[in-house]
């Protein structure tokens, strides 16, 4: 059983994971709501539009104009009504109750016990309540500094839930060290990447998420929202000799000076399966993340698909991006950014770039599903 994301909305890593164990044994996703306080906008209507319908019906469907990217057999699917706080009292109490009614009758009609694995803190009201053979902390993110989130309920409900669970899986270096200072000991499983997804035919025609604008095409795939250095995308875009810098994905409550710059075009979320022939068709693939608690934390899945398509990469120095310099543009000024960036649309990827890249073989997202399955299960590998 596991708490996370809605199934089917964007490909998370633990969607990712999950997919590959899905042949081998039963799931239960459970979809989760988020703790991002509601605002008066469109995405937030949207949003909310979204989790009503996917109480109604079953399976939920995929919000408008995103791909999950999650192919072939699909978990059993439960999505619990949910009040969307956890900040009060009442709130917990309330989400304990009508978890508890959802999931007891799933739990009591399985074979045995579920392993349970949770993204969220926010399930830390269920153990010892839930019926379940284990409790799995699969810590993929720091919510307490993640932009627009409730920081203070998720880091409250995190340092409850730490102590709970039976064991913990990591994501980054930074999160293995989070958790250590909750006394927490944790597994270390960075993101994989799927290589054949990656590979597309070269084609001349241009995508029509990029009709109109002038190339070279520098792109930017992901959620927009205060992550983003605004310092490193403005000096690129006021120092473009030529072309557009292209920003895809959601926005949520990014900084309204992007909508401003020069060469710099803003469009909706595409389907998984889209960006392949987007970075085809890009020059360069950049990732400007401000250097924040949360981006520190982060794995983003973002730069090993990148690395993946072949194309030239110009990231931003942060310890999930380091490791990677010999295979990419690692930069840590803006000044620095937008060089790394005019000379990769001129020369295209280097050859040692390209050779460092081969490393990706290692780190198929089957190989990490199955070493996640054995340590959730319990079973350490050497």
């Amino acid at each position: 059983m596991v708490f996370a994301d809605d199934w089917g909305r964007h490909p998370s890593s633990c969607q990712h994971l999950v997919r590959h164990v899905l042949p081998h044994r039963q799931v239960v996703w459970v979809n989760t709501i988020g703790t991002r306080p509601p605002r008066l906008d469109w995405g937030t209507v949207k949003r909310a539009a979204g989790k009503i319908r996917g109480w109604v019906f079953r399976p939920p469907l995929p919000s408008e104009g995103e791909g999950s990217g999650v192919k072939g057999p699909a978990p059993a699917v439960v999505s619990p009504k949910m009040w969307p706080s956890f900040r009060s009292a009442f709130g917990r109490r309330l989400n304990r109750k009508l978890l508890l009614r959802a999931l007891t009758p799933v739990t009591a009609g399985l074979p045995s016990p579920p392993v349970v694995v949770t993204t969220l803190p926010l399930v830390a009201d269920l153990i010892g309540e839930l019926p379940a053979a284990r409790w799995v902390y699969y810590c993929v993110d720091d919510f307490g500094v993640w932009p627009g989130y409730d920081g203070e309920t998720m880091l409250r409900m995190e340092r409850e839930l730490v102590p709970k669970v039976d064991a913990a899986v990591a994501v980054s270096e930074t999160l293995q060290a989070k958790l250590a200072a909750m006394g927490r000991e944790s597994l270390l499983l960075t993101h994989g990447v799927d290589l054949d997804h990656w590979k597309v035919t070269p084609s001349a025609e241009v995508p029509p998420e990029f009709a109109g604008l002038e190339p070279p095409i520098v792109l930017f795939w992901g959620v927009i929202d205060r992550r983003m250095d605004v310092t490193f995308v403005r000096h690129l875009c006021e120092r473009l000799d030529r072309g557009t810098a292209v920003l895809v994905g959601p926005q949520e409550d990014p900084d309204p000076v992007l909508k401003s710059l020069p060469r710099l075009a803003l469009r909706p979320p595409v389907a998984f399966d889209r960006l392949p022939t987007l970075a085809r068709a890009a020059a360069v693939l950049v990732m400007p993340y401000a250097d924040l608690p949360a981006t520190r934390a982060m794995q983003p899945l973002k730069l090993k698909e990148y690395l993946a398509t072949g194309r030239p990469a110009v990231v931003r120095a942060l310890p999930s991006t380091t490791e990677w310099a010999d295979a990419a543009d690692v930069c840590d000024t803006p000044e620095g950014f937008t060089a790394a960036v005019r000379q990769r649309c001129v020369g295209g990827l280097p050859a040692e770039q390209g050779q460092a890249r081969e490393r990706l073989r290692a780190e198929s997202w089957a190989t990490k599903a199955a070493t996640f399955a054995a340590w959730v299960d319990g079973v350490k590998i050497a």
